[in-house]
């Protein structure tokens, strides 16, 4: 579905220039986020309203949305439940349950940057509309959900690179997994996105000191790409990758054919989950006890664990929310927490 940008005034050819700035100047990611939850809206719009989405919306369907997706429709009846019925069947919704407040907030924001796109008043921004998102925010509140089963800690990541041999294959997971725990917790995107170009080695012969550009995160873009530091055993394990595979430009990371040929795609974000379930299986853990988010949160909850100031740990994995980095800390079990020992 065409993301609405650009007012209509615009001419076709202003209108086309807005539209691929739009796109140029925002994550893939984002994008992709986008497009679903305008899917969403737009068929939860043709179905209770049996109209297509209008600019700007009004208030009354930007309410009747708030209200049907703030409530459990499995013991209700009536059009709310025929609705969420019919997304449902058309692969649109999960279930009948309430969604999680994340993800009508979500939604919502997505409504509002559709009306930006086109330079138009939202009207989830009236005082009504506002009150009752965050009544309905806070009726719906529920336990943090993890998006990792577990983190991969220190100690469950040296079993992981226990499993990887000398192959091609071994040695690119290797790599991967110790790069992108090392270097902060980087999500899986950053890892896969990674060029050789991104990897510089000048320190390396002199101090073992690689340095690892990222153009794009979910906190920074190109003209903010941190540089972060990878040392020690992550390093040697990288460039070493590199001088086996023997990549000299292009994708840092590649899939490796059955044969043990590294081949000159990129790895997919996808690929990069197969590996964590393929080392967790080797490793004597079951495929789903950790996402690829788990080297983000075990980077983190390891940091914790070793009483590594928030603010260093933060450094390195470039959250710029104190209370969302400070999650993990929280999450270690509050007897390891030195604070406990002060009488002693």
């Amino acid at each position: 579905m065409k993301l609405p940008i650009a007012p209509p005034a615009l001419s076709a050819a202003e209108a086309e220039a807005l539209t691929d700035l739009w796109r140029r100047g925002t994550p893939e990611n984002t994008l992709r986020a986008w497009e679903r939850d305008l899917a969403y809206i737009a068929a939860w719009k043709l179905l209770a309203h049996g109209e297509e989405l209008a600019w700007p919306e009004s208030e009354a369907v930007a309410l009747r949305f708030l209200l049907e997706h703030a409530q459990d429709l499995s013991a209700a009846s009536g059009p709310a439940r025929e609705v969420a019925e019919a997304l449902i069947a058309a692969g649109l919704r999960r279930s009948l349950a309430c969604p999680a407040p994340a993800t009508l907030d979500r939604r919502i924001a997505s409504w509002r940057a559709f009306h930006r796109m086109k330079n138009l008043p939202s009207p989830f921004g009236s005082p009504l509309i506002a009150e009752a998102r965050g009544r309905a925010r806070r009726a719906a509140a529920r336990p943090r959900q993890r998006k990792s089963a577990n983190p991969i800690t220190r100690a469950v990541l040296e079993q992981l690179l226990a499993s990887c041999d000398a192959s091609h294959r071994g040695l690119r997971d290797r790599a991967c997994l110790m790069l992108g725990w090392a270097s902060g917790g980087r999500r899986r995107a950053e890892i896969v996105a990674l060029n050789r170009v991104d990897i510089d080695s000048d320190e390396f012969a002199e101090n073992g000191l690689l340095r690892i550009r990222l153009l794009s995160t979910k906190t920074t873009g190109p003209a903010l790409a941190p540089r972060l530091p990878l040392k020690g055993r992550a390093a040697r394990a990288v460039m070493r990758w590199i001088a086996v595979a023997g990549i000299t430009d292009g994708p840092l990371f590649r899939p490796v054919s059955q044969a043990d040929r590294v081949l000159k795609r990129r790895l997919s974000a996808d690929g990069l989950r197969q590996i964590l379930r393929h080392r967790l299986v080797l490793a004597g853990y079951p495929a789903d006890f950790a996402s690829p988010h788990g080297l983000r949160a075990g980077f983190l909850t390891q940091a914790a664990l070793d009483h590594t100031p928030l603010p260093a740990a933060m450094q390195l994995s470039l959250h710029r929310s104190v209370a969302q980095a400070q999650s993990y800390y929280a999450d270690v079990d509050i007897a390891e927490n030195p604070a406990t020992d002060l009488l002693e």
